[in-house]
């Protein structure tokens, strides 16, 4: 194997495995620390300069971060469930304390550079397109078809989850930019809006349709049948303030985790949720499924809908087929019925949460842009630029029904590619990150972090009384975490983003690391291709997708492996080390946002011509 080169910038961001794991590449450790030390207006904005929306994801985040977490693997042996560091919950812990923050967010540019933005739709990934291009000067306006920012934030999220002051609150610091926010306006003409000379224009209306069930009895019992996302938009904006009794909900995604839950409080006391799939393999996120059981809700598996019963014209029930799941030869699953008799169910009301789809009936198929035969834009995927120029896409509106958090990193993206476009520039040439490593020793056995392993198991964010909870929707459930837990929770972080770095020329080849490690990582052996260094180990690295970081070639022709997955960052390897060639240093990534540093250098006799 060659010899790991430090300095590209993504070989410490993938060992900082959750923010890797982010797609807006939020640097985790760095704002756990701050709220370790108290500093919660500092890990607010840390969060804010990545994901935007700090308080509504540390309550409603998909967490791609929490199952990439190195603490749920080095727990393994020691714990019978071993769990990830919250880091989400810890990430609402910065938005509850925070205190007033308005004034460190960005002043609304004072000089305007003459363009003019376009943003339809309100939702995550418009905001985070004008909360990054308002500030640089550009003339943002945000339409959207109802009153008030958030798009499916405030629609699709119930307030038992997400309560309204905090869409307010953190819409409000995107707004106050200098946008132009013009709610209450649909608009219905792609055509119409390329003919009113906006130098750039971003979709961001997202997947607006929910699928529907065609199955005998559909069209009968119309009225007590209702598309989930629609509902819930109903019930958000308070023209749904009822429910039957009995209710069936169809879907196991996260949409149907928050109809069920929601039903359940607007007058439902039989509600159930109906699941084609194996609970196991349901699309909803495993602490949504165990927050609809909590409130004594069943999750039913392995039932196809096969029609809808009704009488004189009203719902009375819905009979499903019993199946199993099996994988055919490619491992793809598939759904063959048990032979079992047909299982019915009755019920008054049925929310059908089977997914979304993107509907785009506004964009004419005439106006340039070019779709695909499934009906999605054809856009590249990493610029996020249609086939007309000007015409950017991103959230769900791009590449389908996501979540929150890659809205807001494909709201980034898109920004960078306007900004790019705007000054002429190929929108494919991305801006490579910028990388500092700063040594953390302040003395020989002394950092200026804190790198103790705390033996703690994940702390429980407490819940309101559920009797309590149910009978109020926009009560909030979770209570989220106390300073003094937040602090316990916060220590179980391993500072992933304190590298351990290697000098070779400093190493005497004591192997005093090697002795002091307590995961066994670090092996001084010959070197090798990478699959016979991988077995050669102290303890053979087989997780193939977490690097092996190697130094030169030592005096003894030996070489230094260390395996990145199971290191602790604990820094006893740089404590015990007598000549200094191990050093603890912070790993920083400015990933550049848009404005100057996304666009292309240009040569210095240029620049001095365009100032003359």
């Amino acid at each position: 194997m060659q010899a790991t080169d430090i300095r590209q910038p993504d070989y410490f961001h993938k060992v900082v495995d959750c923010q890797w794991a982010c797609p807006a590449h939020t640097a985790v450790p760095e704002y756990i620390r701050l709220i370790a030390a108290g500093r919660y207006a500092d890990a607010y904005m840390v969060n804010w300069s990545s994901n935007v929306f700090p308080g509504i994801l540390g309550r409603t985040c998909d967490r791609p971060c929490e199952p990439a977490c190195r603490r749920g693997r080095v727990e393994e042996a020691q714990a019978e469930r071993p769990e990830p560091v919250a880091i989400c919950r810890l990430k609402r812990v910065a938005a509850d304390f925070k205190g007033d923050i308005s004034g460190r967010m960005p002043r609304p540019a004072t000089v305007k550079n003459g363009k003019r933005i376009a943003c339809v739709g309100a939702g995550p990934a418009a905001l985070t397109v004008a909360r990054d291009l308002a500030p640089l000067g550009y003339q943002v306006t945000v339409f959207d078809s109802d009153p008030r920012a958030g798009g499916m934030i405030r629609s699709q999220i119930p307030r038992f989850r997400l309560p309204e002051e905090v869409i307010d609150e953190e819409t409000g610091y995107v707004l106050r930019l200098g946008v132009e926010f013009r709610g209450g306006t649909r608009v219905d003409s792609m055509q119409q809006l390329l003919g009113e000379n906006w130098d750039a224009i971003f979709v961001g209306c997202g997947a607006p349709r929910g699928r529907d069930l065609s199955i005998p009895g559909r069209n009968e019992a119309a009225t007590q049948i209702h598309i989930g996302i629609d509902w819930l938009a109903s019930v958000s904006f308070g023209h749904t303030t009822r429910i039957g009794k009995r209710v069936i909900v169809l879907g196991g995604g996260n949409t149907a985790m928050d109809c069920c839950r929601s039903a359940k409080r607007l007058g439902g006391e039989d509600v159930k949720v109906i699941v084609r799939s194996p609970f196991e393999e349901m699309k909803a996120s495993p602490w949504e499924k165990e927050d609809a059981q909590h409130e004594g809700i069943p999750i039913l598996d392995c039932l196809v809908p096969r029609a809808f019963l009704h009488q004189n014209g009203k719902l009375v029930g819905m009979t499903f087929e019993k199946v199993r799941a099996q994988r055919d030869p490619n491992g793809r699953r598939q759904l063959v019925a048990t032979g079992e008799p047909e299982q019915r169910f009755d019920c008054d009301e049925v929310l059908v949460a089977v997914g979304q789809e993107n509907a785009f009936p506004w964009i004419e198929r005439s106006c340039g842009l070019a779709f695909s035969e499934s009906g999605m834009p054809v856009i590249d995927e990493v610029t996020l630029q249609a086939s007309l120029p000007q015409v950017f896409f991103g959230g769900d509106a791009a590449l389908g029904p996501k979540n929150i958090i890659w809205a807001v990193a494909q709201g980034h993206a898109a920004a960078i590619s306007i900004d790019k476009f705007l000054h002429g520039e190929d929108v494919r040439q991305r801006p490579a990150p910028g990388v500092t490593l700063v040594s953390q020793k302040m003395g020989i056995h002394e950092w200026s972090y804190d790198n103790a392993v705390a033996p703690d198991l994940r702390h429980k964010v407490p819940w309101r009384d559920v009797n309590q909870a149910l009978r109020n929707i926009k009560v909030e459930v979770e209570l989220g975490f106390d300073v003094a837990t937040a602090w316990k929770e916060a220590q179980r972080c391993l500072n992933c983003d304190v590298q351990t770095v290697f000098s070779t020329g400093q190493c005497i080849e004591c192997d005093a690391c090697v002795d002091i490690c307590p995961t066994d990582c670090i092996t001084f052996t010959g070197n090798g291709d990478e699959a016979d260094l991988r077995a050669r180990l102290n303890a053979p690295a087989r997780q193939l997708d977490q690097a092996l970081y190697l130094s030169g070639v030592l005096k003894t022709g030996r070489v230094m492996v260390k395996d990145e997955d199971v290191c602790l960052h604990c820094g006893l390897c740089a404590e015990r080390c007598p000549t200094g060639a191990w050093d603890m240093q912070k790993f920083l990534i400015d990933l550049t946002q848009a404005g100057r540093g996304c666009r292309t250098p240009k040569p210095a006799a240029v620049q001095q011509r365009k100032a003359a």
